[in-house]
C-alpha cells in the first residue's frame, strides 16, 4: 500500500503536465450531454446523437464532466485527474488479483509491473475509453477469481462485484463481452474436474447453484450498464447493433506508420498487436508475463492443483492470451499503436507476479544469496523502464523498449505520439514566448496558428489569443508534431520538444513567409 501511495502522490503532483489527445474535447462534449440528459429528465436527447459515441459508454466522461463543477480545476485538467484516480484503482485491483492467486509478493509484483508499463500508466491519466474499460475489466477478473475460489456459492459480497465489473465493462466497450469467454472456460474446467471427482450428479448440482447465484449480478450488471451507457438500455437490442457497428471499420481509411512502412489502418498485418506489444512493453513485464501465461496454461492441466485455482489461473492466461489471438485471427483495422489492448496489461502483470512468486520460491532453495541475487536483477529489471518512463515524462505512452532500441530508433519505423499530446508543452512555451504586450500581432488581431496535429485540443492549448486552422496563408506560427504526416519547414524555429533526441513538436515562426503546406500528406 506504500508503493500505491507514492504513485498516487506521483499522479497528484504531475496530472497537469498531460496535454490533450485527439478525441478528448469530443468525449468531454458527450459527457456533458450525457449529465444534461439526466439533469433534463431524459428530454435533452442530443447525446443519443452525438456522432458515434453514443454507442460507447460514458461513464468516465460524466463522472470528469461532474467532478469539474466540484473542483477547482478546469475541464481537461479534472478529465486528467480523475483518469490517474482510475488508473490507480485498477493499480489496487491487480495488486489484489496477484495477491489472490499466488500470495502477497505476487501482489506487489503484479502491482510494479503494471506501474512500469507505459501503457498503461500512460494512458490512464489521458484515455477516456480504454484506460476505464482496462480497469472494469481488471475489476471484472477479481471477481471472478473470488467467485471460482469460493465456488459453487460465491459470497454476496463477490457477486455484487461481479454485477458491477459486468455493467462497467460492456457498459465502456461492448467489446467487454468477450470476458465471457474466458469465464466459461474456466468454469468448464472446474466442471469437468468435479466430473471426474464426485459424478455428474454433484458436478451439474453444483454448477447449476453457481449460476444462479449470478442472477442477481446480472441484474445489478444490466442497470450499471444503463446508468454510464443509457442509449444501450433504450432499446434492448442496441448493445447488439453497437457491436456490429464496431465489427466493421467505419471511417474513412487513413494512413499510419507500421515497422518503416506507410499502411492504410485496415491494411496492418496480424503481427502488427504482437509485435508492438514485444516492443513498447517493458523486458522484464514481457519475460515474466509470458512465463506467467506458460505457467498458468500447465497448472489448468495439473490435477493436483485445486480446481478453483486452476480455474483462476486460466481465466487470467485467456484474458491475456485470447484478445491478441482474435486479433492476429480476424485481422481487425488496427491503429493508435495498442491502445485499444490497455486492458490486457492488469491480467499480464497479474500473472507475471505469478511467475515472480514462483521464481523466487525456487531461490530459496539454493539458499539466502540466490534471493539476494534474484531480488537484486528484477529491482535493476524494474528500475531500467521507470527511470525511462521519468525521462519521457508526460509521454510515457509513447516508450519503446530496448528491444526496438528506444524511441530514437522507434521514430524511424512507428509512431509516437499519435495522439498529439506534446502540443500542451509546446503551447506553452509559445506563449512563454510571446510575453502579453511584448509581441503583439498587426493590429492586436489574435495570433494565427497553421496546426499539423489535432487542431480542437491545440486550439484549447493555446488559449483564446490563438485561432487556429489547417492554413498557412496569412499564419504566424506553425504547431507541428513530429510524426510523418508533419512537414520539416525551412523557417526560425522558435519552440522545440524533444525527449532523447526525438522531436515531438515544433512551432516555426512562418511570418512574412511563403509556406505552400505543413503537411507532407493528409494527417491521419
Amino acid at each position: 500500500m506504500a508503493l500505491l501511495g507514492a504513485i498516487a502522490v506521483i499522479a497528484a503532483l504531475t496530472f497537469r503536465d498531460y496535454g490533450l489527445g485527439w478525441d478528448d474535447y469530443a468525449h468531454s462534449e458527450y459527457g456533458t450531454l450525457l449529465l444534461s440528459l439526466y439533469g433534463s429528465g431524459f428530454k435533452d436527447l442530443r447525446a443519443f446523437s452525438f456522432v458515434n459515441l453514443y454507442m460507447y459508454g460514458g461513464g468516465f466522461d460524466m463522472a470528469a464532466a461532474l467532478m469539474a463543477k466540484i473542483l477547482p480545476f478546469d475541464l481537461f485538467d479534472t478529465r486528467r485527474l480523475v483518469g490517474a484516480a482510475i488508473g490507480l484503482v485498477g493499480l489496487f485491483i491487480t495488486w489484489r488479483i496477484g495477491r489472490r492467486i499466488a500470495g502477497p509478493f505476487a501482489g506487489l509484483c503484479a502491482l510494479v509491473l503494471l506501474a512500469i508499463s507505459p501503457l498503461y500508466y500512460g494512458h490512464m491519466f489521458m484515455n477516456p475509453k480504454d484506460a476505464p474499460f482496462a480497469v472494469a475489466m481488471a475489476l471484472l477478473l477479481l471477481s471472478l477469481v473470488r467467485a471460482f475460489q469460493e465456488y459453487p456459492r460465491p459470497m454476496p459480497t463477490t457477486i455484487a462485484l461481479c454485477g458491477i465489473g459486468i455493467g462497467l465493462c460492456i457498459g465502456t466497450r461492448v467489446i467487454g463481452v468477450i470476458a465471457g469467454a474466458h469465464a466459461l472456460a474456466a468454469l468448464a474446467l472446474l466442471y469437468a474436474a468435479e466430473l471426474r471427482a464426485s459424478g455428474p450428479r454433484d458436478a451439474t448440482r453444483h454448477v447449476g447453484q453457481f449460476l444462479l447465484t449470478f442472477v442477481p449480478a446480472l441484474v445489478l450488471a444490466y442497470l450499471v450498464m444503463g446508468l454510464v451507457w443509457p442509449w444501450s438500455v433504450i432499446k434492448p437490442l442496441n448493445p447488439l447493433g453497437a457491436m456490429e457497428y464496431f465489427s466493421h471499420f467505419f471511417e474513412r481509411p487513413w494512413k499510419e506508420r507500421f515497422d518503416g512502412l506507410l499502411l492504410a489502418v485496415p491494411d496492418m498485418p496480424r503481427s502488427y498487436v504482437p509485435t508492438l506489444f514485444a516492443l513498447k512493453e517493458p523486458e522484464v513485464l514481457l519475460l515474466l508475463g509470458i512465463g506467467g501465461i506458460a505457467g498458468a496454461f500447465v497448472a489448468a492441466t495439473r490435477r493436483e492443483i485445486a480446481a478453483s485455482r486452476r480455474a483462476a489461473l486460466l481465466l487470467l492466461a485467456l484474458a491475456a492470451t485470447l484478445p491478441v489471438a482474435l486479433a492476429v485471427v480476424l485481422r481487425p483495422a488496427m491503429y493508435n499503436g495498442i491502445r485499444h489492448f490497455v486492458f490486457v496489461t492488469p491480467p499480464l502483470a497479474a500473472l507475471g507476479g505469478f511467475a515472480a512468486a514462483f521464481l523466487f520460491e525456487r531461490l530459496q532453495r539454493y539458499g539466502r544469496a540466490a534471493v539476494l541475487a534474484g531480488a537484486g536483477l528484477l529491482l535493476a529489471a524494474v528500475a531500467a523502464p521507470a527511470i525511462e518512463m521519468v525521462r519521457l515524462h508526460p509521454y510515457q505512452y509513447t516508450q519503446f523498449n530496448h528491444l526496438a532500441g528506444g524511441i530514437r530508433a522507434a521514430d524511424e519505423r512507428y509512431m509516437l505520439d499519435y495522439w498529439g499530446l506534446a502540443f500542451k508543452q509546446a503551447a506553452e512555451e509559445l506563449r512563454a514566448k510571446l510575453k502579453p504586450g511584448r509581441q503583439a500581432a498587426a493590429g492586436r488581431r489574435p495570433w494565427r496558428v497553421a496546426v499539423c496535429g489535432p487542431n480542437v485540443p491545440a486550439a484549447v492549448e493555446l488559449g483564446p489569443d490563438f485561432v487556429t486552422n489547417w492554413q498557412t496563408k496569412g499564419a504566424d506560427f506553425a504547431l507541428v508534431l513530429g510524426e510523418f504526416y508533419c512537414a520539416d519547414l525551412k523557417a526560425p524555429i522558435l519552440v522545440e520538444i524533444e525527449r532523447e533526441g526525438v522531436v515531438y513538436a515544433r512551432v516555426y515562426d512562418i511570418r512574412e513567409r511563403a509556406v505552400s503546406s505543413i503537411f507532407t500528406l493528409p494527417p491521419p
